[in-house]
């Protein structure tokens, strides 16, 4: 994966277009969502994406907390701060933050390991739908409303005792959804592995709105749907 195939940067900003948002979701993340879309009218840049542009751009430090609180257009022009801090707040240029990040602990450069910690953290989220999520749905009998399905990223986190490795391969270690009336969050705690040793352990965290009760046909058409949308565009 070439992670800058998939974003823009000039005089210190940063940017995405609706088709490289559009082909990092489908080709990199295996994320059919109809709002990576390019011709969706709420069309929004994967955070996945976002994440793996910030850490290309700035390093990889040992602790990194990833606080998402807004959705990225392709009219979205992001400035890039300087890096000498380790509170971090990706602002357009009407100040309107998208991302705050804090930072600590020893940082690393080294491309091989941010490409392979980036590539490996987005095949892991992308397992998030349906494979997981549903189930947790089931499991509290809740869903999200089928007709206009939408999850929001809200955070991810991680910590890496150290960044003497080559590679980073991400184990689900346990995952849980909280239900709080019309409104659910979802933890999903992963463990950081390197030649099958746990050199550390993160966590991403998505919210639920508009909860209502778990119908079982709705969440397997909506599934049904992604499924072939994906099947479609592999056929391409």
């Amino acid at each position: 994966m070439n992670i800058e195939d998939y974003f823009l940067t000039q005089n210190s900003t940063l940017s995405f277009t609706r088709q490289q948002a559009s082909d990092f979701a489908k080709k990199v993340a295996g994320d059919f969502n109809p709002i990576h879309d390019t011709d969706s009218k709420r069309f929004c840049v994967p955070g996945d994406l976002l994440f793996s542009a910030i850490i290309h751009l700035y390093g990889l430090r040992q602790k990194m907390i990833f606080n998402f609180s807004g959705m990225v257009g392709d009219d979205t022009r992001l400035i890039l701060p300087d890096c000498d801090t380790e509170h971090l707040a990706i602002m357009d240029e009407k100040e309107k933050k998208y991302l705050a990040i804090e930072c600590s602990g020893k940082s690393t450069s080294h491309a091989g390991l941010i490409n392979s910690l980036t590539k490996s953290y987005v095949e892991f989220s992308s397992q998030a739908f349906p494979h997981i999520i549903v189930p947790l749905m089931a499991e509290k009998n809740v869903m999200i409303n089928t007709e206009r399905p939408l999850i929001i990223y809200e955070s991810m986190s991680f910590e890496l005792d150290t960044l003497d490795i080559q590679h980073i391969h991400l184990e689900l270690f346990h995952n849980s959804l909280q239900v709080n009336g019309k409104r659910g969050s979802i933890n999903l705690e992963y463990n950081l592995l390197s030649d099958g040793q746990k050199v550390g352990r993160g966590c991403k965290r998505m919210v639920l709105s508009g909860l209502r009760d778990f119908d079982k046909a709705s969440i397997e058409a909506l599934v049904e749907t992604y499924a072939k949308r994906k099947d479609e565009f592999g056929k391409l």
